[in-house]
């Protein structure tokens, strides 16, 4: 597999929990993301795949994502099955993430990679399997980034910096899919801005699949103490006006990212249509 074959991605997509709702404005939501020309929408926060129906109905271009779907919940064959008929519905628009989770939000979690690999056997081996290019894991370690780049189209690593993308890039090799979120804080109040993003922060702090990445990446305790040092944050997520965000994009593609799937964090929550639209405009999605 070459990286001629990861355009359907597009070079930016939209990472977002909300849209799993389903509901009406999510669906219009979904809709505007396909007009404004984003390459592909992740449909966020561990949700399962009849989350994702809704998200294709409302859109007919777009490639749509798991971001990330838990190997723990659902059994490899029935998602398989799922796969297949949202295939039959939609054409090949799908993508399926799929990630380890953490031991805190998942009983009996234990040898999150033996686990995905014998899950993706099980994808291999179903009646309708689910062909290694149209799914993505959620690798930070090398162990996994390996796993992505050989059994799978590539990874799909989330609170990572650009330092990250780079050494993930050369643990993946040249050809494997790197599609990195980015969390992105458009504000030009410094201030504010990192309130917000260290809020989002706080919840992954208590969970080791992202500290020890962290650590391993060459950050500190310290840095991981009081809610997240400024340079965490800062390396973390992108803060500032358009341009400051497209300078963090533009790194995440030099670094060796073919797309990067932006999460739009608002103080306000909700749905960041005003983000989306400035962002639409100020970054590079074709």
């Amino acid at each position: 597999m070459t990286r001629e074959t990861h355009k359907r991605f597009g070079r930016v997509g939209i990472w977002s929990g909300a849209l799993s709702r389903g509901d009406t404005a999510a669906r219009e939501a979904a809709a505007e993301l396909e007009e404004l020309g984003y390459g592909t929408i992740w449909v966020g926060a561990s949700p399962s795949l009849d989350q994702t129906g809704p998200v294709l109905e409302a859109t007919g271009r777009i490639t749509v994502a798991t971001g990330i779907l838990s190997i723990w919940e659902q059994d490899a064959a029935s998602v398989a099955r799922t796969v297949a008929d949202l295939e039959l519905r939609h054409g090949d628009r799908f993508v399926l993430g799929l990630g380890a989770s953490h031991p805190s939000s998942t009983p009996g979690y234990t040898r999150p990679y033996s686990k995905m690999v014998s899950y993706l056997e099980e994808l291999d081996t179903a009646p309708t399997p689910v062909p290694v290019h149209q799914r993505v894991l959620a690798a930070l370690g090398p162990k996994m980034l390996k796993l992505a780049a050989e059994q799978a189209a590539g990874a799909h690593p989330y609170l990572v910096t650009a330092e990250h993308v780079a050494q993930a890039r050369a643990e993946l090799g040249p050809d494997a899919l790197l599609a990195p979120e980015l969390g992105v804080v458009l504000d030009s109040d410094r201030t504010r801005g990192m309130a917000t993003a260290r809020g989002a922060l706080d919840y992954y702090l208590k969970l080791p699949n992202y500290t020890s990445n962290w650590l391993r990446r060459g950050f500190t305790k310290h840095d991981l103490s009081g809610g997240g040092s400024d340079r965490l944050v800062e390396a973390l997520y992108a803060v500032g006006d358009a341009d400051a965000i497209r300078a963090r994009v533009d790194a995440f593609h030099e670094a060796g990212a073919d797309h990067v799937a932006i999460q739009a964090l608002s103080a306000e929550g909700g749905l960041p249509h005003k983000e989306w639209r400035e962002l639409a405009a100020a970054l590079p999605l074709a």
